[in-house]
């Protein structure tokens, strides 16, 4: 059976729906919830918050954000409307009708920053206020946002190459699964930078999942000198486990990012570590940050530092501290 893409496109139909109702009463963006949406009992109106991401439908990391995001909007009683789409042009669209439905802020990830631009300004000319989460560690103070809550790519990128050093790992292959998204090339350049030995790319189609698997097993295949092979995702990475026993290959997996079936690869050995970014973490700062602003003047970071997230390094030394919380859905 085929494994569910990690991102995907939506439709013009499904886009235009979603653009049209965002944030209507009784009416739900793409993977939206009602756990936080409505007026408190006494009848006041709650601030009305966006999330707008590129991320994929299905794909675990985003629903921790999303975790991450109904928690705050929960104890702060927020109308929480979550919609996302990893085209550009479609992420564009729908912060535009966010800005069209008034909302009271917006949370959006800046995986691909030109596109955004225009739609940051002209929630900034709305007097809307904007944070950045997950995307965009680079470009959220000159893109105008107010705070930014994730993870520093390159800080991580380069702590996995120098714990690939620390393993005696002589080439590594990193994959990236979306071409173009700044944060993933971060990450790959990061751990260049700081790995003394020899690393190469390998652009995948993150959106087939049997296509990724064939793609690693092919490049392992054709070079047996590569020894670790880090990935981009959770999912990636059980995939390159896979394509590695394909291959015949002795090289070993590594990642970014955690979910629940991670953990359990950690704890058999299957992959060596993962580096946690904590995605709840940064939808619940996200939120909570808005309604901070909103609600008392805050700024998280004063405006000039992002908070970091992560990283966060997962082996099997330390993987049970995680996994408890991993099997409750917020890791």
């Amino acid at each position: 059976m085929k494994t569910p893409p990690p991102s995907f496109t939506l439709t013009r139909a499904a886009a235009v729906t979603a653009a049209a109702c965002l944030l209507l009463a009784g009416c739900s963006a793409v993977g939206a919830t009602d756990d936080a949406s409505g007026a408190d009992s006494a009848g006041t109106a709650r601030l009305k918050v966006a999330l707008i991401t590129h991320g994929g439908e299905g794909d675990d990391f985003w629903e921790l954000v999303q975790k991450g995001a109904q928690a705050a909007a929960a104890k702060d009683k927020i109308e929480l409307a979550y919609a996302n789409d990893s085209e550009p042009a479609g992420q564009a669209e729908l912060m535009r009708d966010a800005i069209r439905q008034k909302v009271d802020g917006i949370a959006v990830t800046l995986a691909k920053p030109t596109a955004m631009a225009g739609p940051v300004a002209e929630a900034r000319a709305a007097g809307i206020p904007v944070v950045g989460l997950n995307s965009g560690m680079d470009e959220w103070q000159s893109a105008g946002l107010l705070g930014y809550f994730g993870q520093d790519e390159s800080v991580a990128g380069r702590a996995v190459g120098d714990k690939l050093d620390g393993l005696k790992v002589k080439h590594a292959l990193c994959v990236i699964h979306e071409r173009g998204n700044v944060a993933l090339e971060a990450r790959c350049a990061g751990v260049k930078k700081a790995f003394g030995g020899e690393t190469e790319n390998l652009y995948v189609d993150g959106t087939d999942m049997d296509a990724v698997t064939a793609t690693i097993a092919a490049r392992l295949s054709q070079d047996p000198s590569f020894d670790e092979v880090v990935t981009n995702g959770a999912q990636f990475a059980l995939a390159a486990v896979k394509s590695a026993q394909e291959a015949g290959s002795k090289a070993h997996v590594s990642t970014f990012d955690l979910n629940e079936d991670l953990v359990k690869a950690v704890q058999d050995g299957d992959v060596q570590f993962a580096v946690d970014q904590q995605p709840y973490l940064q939808g619940y700062l996200a939120v909570d940050s808005l309604w901070l602003h909103r609600t008392n003047g805050n700024t998280l970071g004063g405006g000039e530092a992002p908070v970091l997230t992560g990283p966060a390094f997962v082996t099997k030394a330390n993987v049970a501290s995680v996994a408890e919380f991993a099997a409750n859905g917020t890791r």
